[in-house]
């Protein structure tokens, strides 16, 4: 038998018009602006008339460490959100918007898989509503506005040695990490070293995320710290009267965008920091929206749940006032065997052994999930190679760890394999048991907060950070932003900071070799290891098997 690959699967989908997806939400059309026939935007004056609407309940997929086993975290989301319809209720999705850089690197695409999908799947994977090309944009003025004032007289007197408004790009490209500016003359500025990041690991972006409607956005704009003067005093984005014309081009990318599943059940598509190097978490905007117009939103957050789930619970929930009923964490029979050791070849045989010695790696993020104070169920997303002992083993290490694991096969089945867990995660909802609570409070000291998430979730015995380091946390505890959550940026392959390092350690050391402010978004970023906020390309790229075939189909995605 044939196996359909992803993209063939949602290039047979039966769409519905975008309108009458949103009717289903009771979105009039005169309130989505249609990108095409198949994906709209939400308009603001929409959003602002469900605020008065009662919450439904926020169910988070989060993840086991991601392996090259593949684990199927939004596969999962979507499989869970068109199984909770198929059980009877009303529900809808929130993830991520997809970035160029890992689907023409890695990933290939970032819409689910099987019939489990969001469509459409290559416009999604590719320029979408054109939300980071505005973002992207946004931030390109801001550093243009930087060197231009520098250019022209620098009234506000910024030391171009620390120049801080780095710029991006949505493509892996390890070249620009490290550049010289403004070389060839005096017609072109005042050369300085200056450097490249990912659009997803811009602030902008964690800005956009974060922010409650457009005029937060705006004034969260104005509080970026771009610079620093000689005396080590902030130069702020407002103070360059750059935020309005950002903000414009911002007026659309901050509207959630509307999609459907292969189901046509709605899901709202926006945003997408990574997790990583960022906070991992779609919109703000978008999940609060979707709250106010289903009884049950199933959303994501990136990699593995010690860096996404932490991400989502200290920054985004603490930020928007969220309060996740249930968490479903995310793990395959292959995922537990690279764990246990298994090389990816090796995969294929049954292999009990390493499935049990892999499920450490598991149950460290069920502990983790605990620690908030919200009750978790595992999904073990089920692959044809799977064998009933491997199954076994897993649910059995989960009930020994206080938990359930749930067979899901809404890869190969759709809804109908994701009914089990649907209703698992509806009793766990009833049952009315979430307390959720942040990991640190506010008022602790910046490095603490660091040191609480490195020992905590990671198993840490220490963070290493220079006194240069420790000495910037104090500087910017002095000027009152010690009440910040961190943003950890760590490899999300492990526990660790050593990529190779699988399963579940413990004696490491978390190496903190940078850290920065993020003022407008709200956090401080410690960027842990050799973890880059600028990806590069691997030996042979995605990129190389994307083409258009004879009949101008997209090929290559998946």
């Amino acid at each position: 038998m044939t196996v359909k690959t992803d993209i063939q699967i949602a290039r047979e989908a039966t769409k519905k018009p975008i309108i009458e997806i949103g009717e289903t939400l009771g979105i009039p059309s005169e309130h989505l602006l249609p990108y095409g026939h198949d994906k709209a935007k939400v308009s603001a004056e929409f959003i602002k008339s469900v605020q008065g609407n009662k919450d439904g309940n926020l169910i988070l997929v989060t993840a086991v460490n991601p392996t090259p086993a593949g684990e199927g975290k939004t596969t999962t989301t979507v499989g869970l959100g068109d199984g909770l319809n198929a059980i009877g209720k009303n529900a809808m999705i929130c993830i991520r918007e997809a970035s160029l850089g890992p689907n023409f690197g890695m990933k290939g695409g970032a819409a689910g898989g099987g019939y489990a999908q969001v469509v459409p799947m290559e416009d999604m994977n590719l320029h979408f509503t054109g939300d980071f090309h505005a973002i992207t944009s946004a931030h390109s003025l801001l550093a243009a506005m930087i060197d231009n004032h520098i250019y022209w007289g620098n009234s506000l007197e910024i030391d171009t040695r620390r120049v801080v408004w780095r710029r991006v790009v949505d493509m892996n490209d390890r070249a620009l990490r490290q550049i010289t500016a403004s070389l060839g003359g005096v017609t072109n500025g005042f050369p300085r070293e200056a450097g490249f990041d990912i659009t997803v690991a811009s602030e902008v972006m964690a800005i956009l995320c974060l922010a409650s409607d457009l005029a937060d956005l705006e004034s969260r704009l104005g509080d970026m710290i771009v610079a620093y003067r000689r005396d080590r005093t902030p130069v702020y984005c407002r103070d360059i009267k750059a935020a309005g014309a950002m903000a414009v081009l911002l007026k659309d990318a901050v509207q959630p965008n509307l999609v459907q599943t292969l189901e046509n059940n709605p899901a709202f598509v926006h945003g997408g920091p990574f997790a990583n190097i960022a906070h991992g978490c779609n919109s703000v905007i978008a999940t609060t929206t979707a709250l106010k117009l289903a009884d049950y939103v199933v959303t994501e957050a990136g990699f593995g749940a010690d860096l996404g789930a932490e991400k989502f619970m200290n920054i985004k929930c603490r930020k928007a006032g969220l309060k996740p009923k249930a968490v479903v964490i995310v793990a395959t029979v292959r995922a537990m065997k690279m764990n246990g050791g298994v090389a990816r070849a090796d995969l294929g045989p049954e292999n009990v052994e390493a499935v049990k010695k892999g499920c450490a790696n598991l149950g460290r993020h069920i502990e983790n999930m605990k620690m908030f104070g919200v009750p978790a169920v595992i999904a073990i997303n089920h692959f044809i190679t799977d064998t009933d002992a491997e199954i076994e083993a897993i649910r059995a290490y989960v009930v020994n760890h206080g938990s359930e694991a749930v067979l899901a096969k809404h890869w190969a089945h759709g809804s109908e394999g994701a009914k089990d867990l649907a209703n698992k995660v509806v009793e766990i909802v009833e049952g009315g048991t979430a307390q959720y609570a942040p990991l640190y409070p506010d008022d602790m000291p910046l490095f603490e907060k660091m040191e609480t998430v490195a020992k905590r979730i990671y198993r840490a015995d220490e963070v290493l950070a220079d006194k240069k380091i420790r000495d910037q946390l104090r500087q910017w505890e002095e000027q009152g932003y010690g009440n910040l959550p961190v943003c950890m940026a760590k490899t999300q392959y492990s526990f660790s900071t050593d990529p190779t390092l699988r399963g579940a350690p413990t004696g490491h050391s978390v190496p903190i070799r940078e850290v920065r402010l993020s003022a407008g978004a709200g956090f401080i970023v410690a960027v842990c290891g050799e973890i880059m906020t600028m990806p590069g390309l691997p030996r042979v790229p995605a990129a190389e098997s994307i083409h258009l075939n004879d009949d101008g189909l997209i090929e290559g995605l998946f």
